[in-house]
């Protein structure tokens, strides 16, 4: 086993290990809060999920924003800088929101927080894009999702013990975390933008010089149909971190540390499994197997909509938390690993797809745009939840879910008839490109 380790460790750079390290450090420190944010928000305003989903869709529009201007600004100074200062901000941020004492200063604190955390985003993916080659770039996003998990497993757990004595020290870690990071980077990470012929042109252009080179992003038709597909599936997949924490405490008394469990579970599926699937997956067509993830989004989601199938109750205990939901929670917990599945393969092969897609001189922006995929769910998502879930059967939440990542499923089948077989997509043919660079 220690072999293998040695073997995986060997076939990346080290400077790509070190990135991976400190982003451990910091997905840690995030993990521990962001699971719990609507809950803190519920139970401190005494409000519902609608006034949650509000604050974070003021969160993903204005971090929308936010990452649009990362994105051309990380093209323009590089990768380095970006992430820093995001982190500082991220830091300063946080604090800010464990001092606010209403719900519209949460408001009004979300858009600067919106604006300023996210526009490091882009960075970080461009980053990896840079550092490895398109051969490695599955295998290595799918790393990262090893050690993003293992930050799961400490984070969940740790956050949901803290959150039962007190939220605001889960803010006050996050946020010094969120500082030695930024250290972490500035110390031992260097930059790792391609040089380029335009590069003094791009660093003469002023900002809204450098926003326009958005236009080619947006004029790419096959990646603009990618983006759409992965938006409605997001869609669904932001609803189990910010939704399912309320809609199992609220409508089946499952307290924090049941959900820190669920997601503990998940972790430990990834850890296990994800660099196991990930190298059996990585020749196969990426359109197909965005498809073939779906399905499984599919199934586990719906399983949340139709719990009722198990009645049996035996007494159960996590972590101090104790109550008679064993059937129930049994099945919830099968939903997570199939989920679970699901999300290892799409997560690897979605980065690998938009890595492929971007010219080096536009990576940035490309990836800014693939964060669309996940802003712009978690701008509408959250609130179109809350209001099903305040108003109407909350059961109907799951099993639509289900229904659009049907529909999104045979969009990637479409997309693989039309664009997969493009040599861009095929992994046959980046096999022959590298061999090509080495020989």
């Amino acid at each position: 086993m220690f072999g293998r380790f040695r073997d995986i460790y060997n076939q990346f750079p080290k400077k790509f290990w070190t990135v991976v390290a400190v982003m451990f450090i910091d997905r840690v420190g995030s993990t521990m809060l962001f699971p719990f944010f609507s809950l803190y928000i519920t139970k401190k305003f005494s409000v519902g999920m609608t006034e949650a989903g509000i604050v974070l869709m003021i969160f993903s529009g204005f971090g929308m924003i936010g990452s649009m201007a990362g994105g051309a600004l990380t093209d323009k100074f590089g990768r380095r800088i970006l992430i820093i200062f995001g982190l500082v901000f991220s830091a300063l941020s946080t604090l800010s929101l464990a001092f606010a004492n209403s719900i519209s200063t949460i408001y009004g604190l979300a858009i600067m927080v919106g604006l300023l955390s996210n526009v490091s985003g882009p960075a970080h993916q461009a980053m990896i894009a840079d550092i490895l080659e398109e051969k490695q770039r599955a295998e290595g996003f799918g790393i990262l999702r090893v050690i993003a998990n293992m930050a799961w497993i400490i984070g969940p757990t740790v956050g949901g013990f803290v959150a039962t004595r007190s939220y605001f020290a889960l803010f006050v870690i996050d946020a010094t975390v969120s500082c030695f990071v930024a250290l972490l980077f500035f110390l031992l990470i260097s930059e790792t933008k391609p040089d380029s012929p335009d590069d003094n042109k791009q660093k003469d252009q002023g900002i809204l010089e450098s926003l326009k080179g958005y236009g080619t992003v947006l004029s790419d038709a096959a990646f603009m149909a990618f983006i759409v597909a992965a938006t409605l599936m997001g869609s669904v997949y932001i609803q189990m971190y910010n939704t399912l924490s309320v809609f199992l405490e609220t409508h089946h008394q499952i307290p924090a540390q049941g959900y820190g469990f669920l997601l503990t579970t998940s972790a430990i599926t990834v850890i296990l499994l994800q660099l196991w699937i990930t190298r059996r997956i990585k020749k196969l067509s990426p359109f197909l197997m965005m498809g073939l993830g779906t399905l499984f989004y599919m199934v586990g989601f719906s399983m949340y909509g139709f719990n009722s199938v198990l009645k049996f109750d035996i007494p159960l205990a996590i972590g101090g938390w104790s109550g008679n939901w064993t059937g129930q929670y049994s099945w919830f917990l099968l939903a997570i690993i199939i989920i679970t599945i699901g999300e290892m393969v799409i997560m690897p092969v979605s980065q690998t797809l938009a890595a492929n897609f971007a010219p080096e001189d536009k990576r940035g922006r490309y990836m800014a745009i693939f964060g669309l995929c996940w802003a712009l769910p978690a701008t509408f998502a959250p609130l179109a939840a809350g209001i099903i879930l305040d108003n109407l059967d909350p059961n109907l939440l799951w099993r639509g879910g289900g229904c659009l990542c049907a529909l999104t499923a045979l969009v990637f089948y479409v997309l693989h008839q039309h664009i997969g077989k493009q040599k861009r997509f095929s992994p046959a043919a980046q096999e022959e490109k590298l061999l090509a660079k080495t020989a």
